[in-house]
């Protein structure tokens, strides 16, 4: 009995000995900490390269069939037009029956990482691109208008300029193409020009929609894209042995889309 007694107060003894630190430490950790990590956006005004239309990841430089200096450089931020294509519809011989021309495909080049063309040339789509780098998602619109129809590059009778009377410009097989996670705006599927100068809705972006960066390709590759651009002149239209040329005005405002406006690309 005296050696239970013994072995449960040296038990005792022992369970102190280790709990006494234990304890202690339990106090001495330390406890929790919180701090933040917090990043701040602001509207971004630099302007925004073209990318690849068949491949919106990629940052291009485009070509200008009509101007070998060109394209023109793309408009400031945060909401900006950043490239549209130019129409080149080739040389043709003067004919007297009913003609539709097709636009050449869009020419660019690859950039590298470095920012410099890669000498990798490709061709797809004719496109016009947008971005919106506002950093409200509160919606904007995108429109088009041909400034004047087709006419001479010389003076002719009563020393004006000839027009090509009766030729008509559309955009067909429109559709929109992004890498953007924000709500896609409407695309016109079909713009016919009015050479009166009426302007038509290309993109609309509503409420919620079209944060990032837009395009809308006509047709989805260089053989498409070849087929997209129609030139249609009637037969009976004076030609002369001359380039003819027009000029489109693209408007990016940011007044958002009611939704009405046409079926969604």
């Amino acid at each position: 009995m005296k050696l239970g007694k013994n072995l449960l107060m040296s038990s005792l003894i022992l369970g102190s000995m280790f709990a006494a630190p234990i304890a202690t430490l339990a106090a001495n950790n330390g406890g929790e900490y919180k701090s933040n990590g917090v990043i701040e956006y602001v509207p971004s005004t630099d302007p925004t390269d073209p990318v690849d239309p068949t491949d919106p990841e990629k940052p291009v430089d485009p070509t200008d069939p009509t101007n070998p200096e060109g394209p023109n450089p793309g408009t400031n931020g945060p909401l900006s037009i950043d490239f549209a294509s130019s129409f080149y519809f080739g040389k043709q011989k003067i004919t007297s029956q009913n003609e539709t021309y097709h636009a050449d495909a869009q020419s660019y080049q690859i950039l590298g990482a470095d920012g410099k063309p890669t000498g990798d040339v490709k061709k797809g789509p004719n496109y016009v691109q947008i971005t919106d780098n506002r950093g409200t998602e509160t919606g904007w619109t995108l429109k088009v208008k041909q400034d004047g129809q087709f006419l001479s590059e010389g003076k002719h009778a009563e020393d004006k300029q000839a027009e090509l009377t009766g030729a008509q410009l559309v955009l067909n097989n429109g559709h929109v193409v992004t890498n953007s996670a924000s709500a896609k705006p409407t695309g016109t599927a079909k713009i016919t020009l009015d050479p009166t100068g009426a302007e038509a809705d290309v993109m609309v972006a509503k409420d919620k929609e079209g944060a990032g960066t837009y395009l809308l390709d006509w047709g989805t590759d260089e053989a498409t894209g070849g087929q997209s651009v129609d030139l249609t002149v009637p037969g009976s239209t004076t030609k002369y042995a001359e380039k003819y040329a027009t000029k489109l005005v693209w408007t990016l405002t940011d007044v958002p889309g009611n939704g009405s406006t046409t079926p969604k690309s």
